[in-house]
């Protein structure tokens, strides 16, 4: 089972963090120093698996970003390893050649993909063209949400649209007034 999984920036900047198992804040965030220098320092041509404490750290690195898998030492490697390359795979499907910018700018959308591949510290969908068109349905429906479209095709209602105008930010609300008085 995964109890974490931590996308770090060469500079030990973490930069995405999902835990599958109840860690304090404190906790998380000595996790977090603890394995930063284990991980940094080692040679690129050393193995990517590592033992520590009472888990297994299991990485790779893509360009910039290493991604960390902590599991139960029971688990298998190269199965985590293919679980982080697919996760790899299916942001570099839906960024187009993913980089660290397009994380820090779209956390939101690489944790709903991550949520697509792993539930509960297990992988739940192994078909990278299924979690693509659940991602892809998802943009449509916040599409249609912010053009006042429901998720039926009709047109939201008053209440929904008055909501979604309060909710805007004020620059934004004072336009939309302006666009609807005429």
């Amino acid at each position: 089972m995964i109890h974490f999984m931590m996308l770090m920036s060469r500079q030990g900047k973490v930069r995405l963090a999902k835990w599958y198992q109840t860690y304090s804040q404190k906790e998380r965030l000595k996790v977090a120093k603890e394995i930063t220098p284990l991980i940094l320092a080692r040679p690129l041509k050393l193995c990517n698996f590592l033992d520590w404490k009472n888990l297994k750290l299991i990485y790779r690195r893509y360009a910039s970003l290493y991604f960390i898998c902590g599991v139960d030492v029971s688990d298998n490697e190269l199965i985590t390893l293919e679980i982080i390359h697919e996760f790899v795979e299916v942001l570099d499907r839906y960024f187009g050649n993913v980089c660290e910018l397009d994380l820090i700018f779209n956390f939101h959308k690489a944790y709903y993909i991550l949520d697509e591949l792993i539930i509960a510290g297990e992988l739940q969908e192994p078909s990278k063209r299924v979690v693509s068109k659940a991602i892809e349905q998802q943009d449509i429906l916040v599409d249609n949400f912010k053009n006042g479209i429901g998720e039926d095709g009709q047109p939201l209602s008053m209440q929904h649209q008055i909501h979604s105008m309060l909710t805007r930010p004020v620059g934004d609300l004072a336009l939309n007034i302006k666009e609807r008085l005429g």
